[in-house]
């Protein structure tokens, strides 16, 4: 059993996410043991509501109010599992964090494993992977001597996973007052004889202003006798202590350098004693061989700090703050010239864009864009393809954005969206096709024809629906939404749900086509030929059971997604198991995360540019609200719907019928039923095709594979606007 130690104060508004990434995960022998350090907050009720609901959780509360380390120490006296992880109430656990930190107890056998972490945003949403020595340069196990660079490794008790016994051994006591973290970490780096790593992000580490050591105040003098307490425990009878001394003792000073040069820790009249304090430590504890000073300008703040030389120092940061300052003012200049330049370039560009909009209309233009210039996709590529073989005279043109020019199919013309090319031909075609509206400056010119494609059968509410659920609104300005809806002549819709939801969500003059999506033309043709291509494409065999995984995006909670384990689920799916995940086209631009642990059997494909490729090749959909799900129905495929936030999002985003009630398939609440369906292998039973069916006769039924070509005929041929050849 893994126990988690929890200490509690002051975190009413994250303490939620950090007990949920605990008890949500699939390895579920844990016990948490909360400790409400007298919490003036909410935070009490919050423990008490989860101990109440879930056995695993104990609550202790202190006397008084003794701050982490105490609140740790009283936590750790309850604990009675075999492993111990600290983690503090305003951080949170990645996604199969715990069943990776206990395989890898198991296999190394570790007295301390050394865990990766990211860097949290205060809000959550964004992160970056913390910063320290690359563990997977660390031995597979290890003793501080074998591997000293572990000494730079942050020190912090939630990065760590360690066995009870060593604790125990140890006898370590946790003291009041700030940095009690330091002892604690090179205790346990000094005494154990096995220390392993785990290459992966399992931490998110929130930084915000109201953490302890982030605010100023005379509690950072107590640095100084916590890192007194690893130097008076250094054991010279050992003989790697001579080695590891020198090595602590520059980690000693780089602390101490990094606190005092923060000047928001330290009020000014606290910043000479502080200082003194430093040179004093440096001379107490300095080795009697010296220790290996950094080159640069860091050794310089050494040797300052060696001499006692505050004014210096001082003098020092004061020239560095110019020089940056200097720097960032050419910065500034220099992006102040470019705005200018850039204002001038976009007045002269609507200028152009003026003078173009005074030109004929070209009787023979298209022009094309989706997912607001992502690229070749959805219903615009059908389109634009059925167009070709009905309506070759008319000449298709593509706005990209300029980097995703290089995604073209070849053959495909196009533009660069701001590009003077783009404004000539947004203020020339005779036809726009989009997915999603375009940019409020574009001008509907007489003559000109908007079509709306859409880009998906909607679940959520949207448009002037929005408008009661307040707090799910992204775009407030309802009046410019009704603006651009305003611009279109053509509305396409893929079922009778979808065009009765528009018209209420988007109540303007247009033409409702009700054809079927044209991007399903391809699903509902398939044949066999087309799935195997499909497949090899991707490295998948006809042996392979496939998955694809395709959350939605929560625009009204940033940085949340339903909780997902890969690598659990493709070990349920058992040996032949393959897991495609497709994250949402809003992260295109996201820095990818860190592969799964099998990578031989889960891929991220969201850069993949067909989603109708990869549904094709997957044997089951598993998502919890995105519109994917009323096109891969097509198929006739099972479909899981994992719903774990369902009454949240149903609250707060608003949607318009319970999926959960008319769902696609079989209907999962939490991660654990997602896997117990999977490895029962009840993906696809007689109530699952019930769903299905009815699901598509409510959804599919004009899905027949000729959307494309009624969309076609209706725009472009009807009114003799282009001729069909022959």
């Amino acid at each position: 059993m893994i126990s988690f130690v929890v200490p509690v104060y002051q975190v009413q508004d994250y303490l939620r996410r950090c007990l949920d990434s605990i008890l949500e995960q699939s390895y579920t022998d844990v016990e948490v043991i909360a400790v409400d350090d007298c919490s003036p907050d909410d935070s009490g009720t919050i423990l008490a509501g989860y101990a109440a609901r879930d056995p695993r959780v104990r609550v202790i509360r202190s006397a008084g109010n003794e701050g982490p380390g105490p609140a740790r120490e009283r936590g750790l006296a309850a604990a009675t599992g075999d492993h111990v992880w600290f983690l503090d109430g305003d951080d949170w656990l990645a996604p199969g964090a715990v069943r990776a930190v206990a395989d890898r107890l198991r296999h190394t056998a570790a007295e301390v494993l050394i865990v990766g972490h990211a860097d949290a945003a205060p809000d959550g949403a964004t992160w970056r992977v913390g910063r320290g020595p690359a563990l997977h340069g660390a031995p597979e196990v290890f003793a501080l001597r074998d591997w000293p660079a572990a000494i730079d490794v942050l020190h912090v008790p939630w990065n760590k996973v360690v066995r009870r016994s060593l604790l125990d051994r140890l006898d370590f006591r946790f003291r009041p007052g700030w940095y009690e973290d330091v002892p604690f970490t090179y205790a346990l780096l000094l005494a154990a004889d096995r220390i392993s790593t785990l290459d992966r992000v399992c931490v998110f580490y929130r930084q915000r202003a109201g953490a302890a050591t982030a605010t100023a105040g005379g509690g950072h003098f107590g640095i100084f006798p916590n890192w007194a307490r690893v130097f008076d425990s250094l054991d010279d009878s050992r003989p790697e202590t001579a080695r590891l001394r020198p090595l602590l003792f520059r980690r000693m000073v780089w602390h101490f350098i990094r606190v005092r040069g923060n000047d928001d820790r330290l009020e000014s009249a606290l910043r000479p004693g502080f200082f003194t304090e430093m040179t004093a430590m440096y001379h107490r504890y300095l080795p009697p061989g010296g220790y290996p000073v950094p080159g640069g300008l860091e050794g310089i703040r050494h040797r300052l700090v060696a001499g006692g030389r505050h004014g210096t120092f001082l003098a020092l940061r004061r020239t560095l703050r110019g020089v940056r300052m200097v720097r960032r003012g050419g910065r500034r200049g220099v992006a102040a010239l470019a705005d200018a330049a850039r204002r001038l370039r976009d007045l002269a560009l609507a200028g152009y864009y003026r003078l173009q909009l005074r030109r004929p209309v070209d009787p023979a233009l298209a022009v094309y864009a989706a997912y607001w210039y992502r690229g070749y996709a959805c219903n615009p590529a059908a389109v634009y393809e059925k167009a070709r073989e009905l309506a070759p005279a008319v000449r298709g043109v593509w706005v990209v954005r300029r980097d995703r020019a290089g995604t073209l199919p070849a053959g495909v013309e196009h533009v660069v969206a701001g590009s003077p090319g783009y404004y000539r031909a947004l203020a020339r075609a005779k036809w726009l096709i989009n997915n999603v509206n375009w940019p409020n400056p574009v001008v509907k010119r007489p003559g000109a024809v908007h079509v709306m494609t859409h880009h998906g059968t909607p679940l959520k509410v949207m448009g002037l629906d929005q408008r009661a659920y307040p707090d799910g609104v992204q775009d407030p300005d309802f009046d410019a939404q009704m603006r651009r809806a305003g611009r279109w002549d053509f509305s396409v819709t893929a079922n009778p749900h979808t065009t009765r939801m528009w018209r209420t969500a988007y109540p303007c003059r247009h033409t409702t086509l009700e054809t079927g999506y044209p991007r399903n033309d391809r699903l509902a043709t398939a044949t066999a030929g087309d799935v195997a291509r499909a497949r090899a494409a991707l490295g998948l065999t006809a042996a392979d059971r496939v998955v694809l995984y395709a959350p939605t995006h929560r625009e009204h909670r940033p940085g949340r997604e339903p909780y997902f384990e890969p690598e659990t689920f493709v070990e349920a799916l058992g040996p032949t198991g393959r897991l495609l995940v497709r994250g949402h086209y809003f992260h295109d631009r996201s820095a990818p995360t860190a592969g799964p642990d099998h990578a031989d059997r889960v891929r991220d494909v969201s850069a993949h540019p067909s989603v109708e490729e990869l549904c094709l090749a997957a044997d089951v959909l598993v998502t919890d609200y995105s519109s994917v799900m009323f096109d891969y129905a097509v198929l006739d495929r099972p479909i899981v719907l994992y719903a774990p936030d369902w009454p949240a999002y149903r609250a707060e985003r608003g949607v318009y019928f319970d999926v959960t009630a008319e769902p696609p398939g079989v209907v999962a609440d939490t991660f654990a039923e997602l896997l117990d369906l999977v490895r029962a292998d009840a993906l696809d039973g007689a109530a699952a095709r019930s769903a299905r069916a009815a699901f598509r006769a409510r959804f599919c039924a004009l899905e027949d594979g000729r959307a494309a070509e009624r969309v076609v005929r209706r725009v472009f041929l009807d009114s003799g606007r282009a001729r069909p050849p022959g």
